[in-house]
């Protein structure tokens, strides 16, 4: 089976997430502790045992999730598995940052700064209170799009994430997502949730953040990956740096267009989606956008054992 590797973004943090491959493996051990050097502070601390609340904070989830991602690569590496197997990566947002890293196109040291202060510049862009965001079920895209153009009464309103199976998250100011959310149920919408989110992520409220990013990648040494990454800005993949560059930049403002990515994969004769780090929410969504894909999670020491063996008796 052609096998492509999905990297888990901002909402499956998990205290404990990762403990067990620390424990398991040194070479995870080791991504852990470049983390830590890279940001000055034991995130690897936060991470393994809380509190939740300050795990859960933007400018921590962001490198922390990294963190497991490729503490699991490392893991995989160690039972001789390549990321070079896979036909291509790609990640959720934040996630994306974490593809880059396990295709070799960023150090992991670069790769925590850059998600530090990703996570502090997209938390800082808008005052606490002023933007927001909401899953809308059970709407096509076109229609979510309406909605917003609907609700937006002049101020900012756009989709965020399509993440596939009729869910769809708008993001803007706070009472244009609150209109949204009151007129989604006559739009014929199943249900419209607003989201306990500290900031309006991936619209262009956070254009602050997406120059503050451009600032930090235009010095950031990225090479070409080692598998062509897919970008959520495009559901395309590439592999050239400068375009790499753009597309993390224009990622802050963009939608996350989850659901074109995996049928691009599923259309490029991808049948295997492997998520690496924290959580299974990828794993669950692909097999609602498209029945072509299976996924799997591995995340813990013992998936990484279970993948290896599977695939060593297959």
């Amino acid at each position: 089976m052609t096998m492509a590797l999905v990297f888990p973004g901002q909402g499956s943090q998990a205290v404990g997430m990762g403990r067990s491959l620390a424990e398991a493996y040194p070479g995870s051990r080791a991504v852990f502790d470049e983390v830590d050097e890279a940001l000055g502070e034991k995130l690897s601390q936060l991470i393994f045992e809380g509190p939740e609340d300050r795990l859960t904070l933007t400018e921590n989830a962001q490198p922390a999730l990294m963190a497991v991602s490729l503490a699991a690569v490392r893991a995989l590496e160690a039972e001789g598995f390549a990321v070079g197997e896979a036909k291509f990566v790609a990640g959720h947002s934040l996630g994306e940052y974490s593809a880059l890293a396990a295709a070799g196109a960023i150090g992991i040291f670069e790769t925590a700064r850059l998600l530090r202060l990703r996570g502090q510049a997209m938390q800082q862009a808008v005052p606490a209170g002023e933007g927001g965001m909401a899953a809308i079920l059970g709407l096509e895209a076109a229609a979510v799009a309406e909605l917003c153009v609907r609700a937006a009464e002049g101020e900012v309103l756009s989709p965020a994430n399509d993440n596939g199976g009729g869910q769809i998250v708008i993001s803007g100011a706070a009472g244009a997502v609150r209109r949204a959310v009151a007129l989604a149920s006559e739009v014929g919408a199943k249900r419209a949730i607003v989201l306990p989110v500290s900031a309006p992520f991936h619209c262009s409220l956070m254009t602050p953040a997406a120059s503050a990013m451009a600032e930090a990648l235009k010095d950031a040494a990225i090479v070409e990956p080692a598998v062509p990454v897919v970008s959520n800005v495009t559901a395309t993949p590439t592999r050239e740096p400068a375009e790499i560059r753009d597309r993390l930049v224009r990622q802050v403002t963009g939608e996350v267009r989850w659901r074109e990515s995996m049928e691009y994969l599923a259309g490029a004769d991808v049948s295997e989606l492997v998520e690496i780090g924290s959580g299974k929410v990828l794993s669950g969504l692909a097999r609602r956008i498209d029945k072509r894909l299976t996924a799997q999670a591995v995340g813990t020491a013992e998936a990484v054992q279970a993948f290896v063996s599977a695939r060593a008796s297959a």
